[in-house]
């Protein structure tokens, strides 16, 4: 069997069996062939590290949550302190990885809209995961990083895929979230949102577009967040996290 063939196999099935550190190890193999990746490729290159952050991110945000709830001067202060800053730690290392990964294998190859897209807005999203949890000058450093990179790839988004594209619309959602999240700039996140929402709208209402499961997926998702932040603009409850970072479908 060919290698890539079998590497994608055992990402299957590595995805399948839930054993995400496997799959990353797999997806990483390879991406260091320096292949331009499918769109099958991608997904799973993306869902191992997803999982991966994703349940890194959820750590961190409970043990932040658990420090703001103790009273200055308590041991248990201490301990939670240390313990966040060893997810941190590991946080960074995986960001830090799968972005040496997309600059020096991904983006490179990608030579279709949708790949260029997709390794582009990923970069935008790990930069975006570095903010969440940095201060001061690497804080700036990494929104600023994520800023560039979810730019470029609305700009290439804007001449190489479709409104309804699910990539795009999953850009779209991301780089909202990002201007809510970690610029504050509530405004410029509805925006973005109601923009996208607005033009995929359009386009299938134009065409008569069918059979894009993924895409209104996305939509509802914009619908949520702009419903959610305005509420809160307003005074109601506060917004939460809805971002997709990952190719659907």
């Amino acid at each position: 069997m060919e290698e890539r063939v079998k590497v994608v196999c055992m990402a299957k099935l590595a995805e399948q069996a839930e054993r995400y550190d496997d799959m990353v190890d797999l997806m990483k193999k390879l991406a260091r062939m320096d292949v331009d990746m499918s769109g099958e490729e991608r997904h799973l290159f993306s869902v191992g590290f997803k999982n991966t952050i994703g349940a890194k991110r959820a750590s961190w945000r409970i043990l932040s949550s658990l420090e703001q709830k103790v009273t200055t001067g308590e041991q248990a202060g201490g301990m939670i302190n240390d313990y966040r800053k060893k997810v941190e730690d590991e946080l960074r290392m995986v960001c830090n990885e799968i972005l040496s990964i997309i600059a020096i294998h991904c983006l490179p190859l990608a030579n279709s809209g949708e790949n260029i897209v997709f390794f582009y807005k990923m970069k935008g999203d790990y930069y975006r995961y570095l903010a969440e949890f940095s201060t001061g000058t690497e804080k700036k450093a990494a929104a600023d990083q994520s800023l560039v990179a979810y730019q470029h790839a609305m700009v290439v988004a804007s001449t190489e895929l479709s409104p309804v594209h699910p990539i795009r619309l999953g850009l779209a959602l991301n780089f909202s979230v990002f201007f809510y999240e970690i610029m504050n700039c509530h405004e410029r996140a509805c925006q973005v949102a109601k923009q996208a929402f607005d033009e995929a709208t359009a386009e299938i209402n134009s065409m008569g577009v069918e059979g894009y499961n993924d895409s209104t997926l996305m939509m509802q998702l914009l619908k949520d967040n702009l419903t959610l932040w305005t509420s809160e603009l307003t005074g109601g409850e506060s917004s939460k996290d809805n971002d997709l970072d990952m190719e659907q479908g």
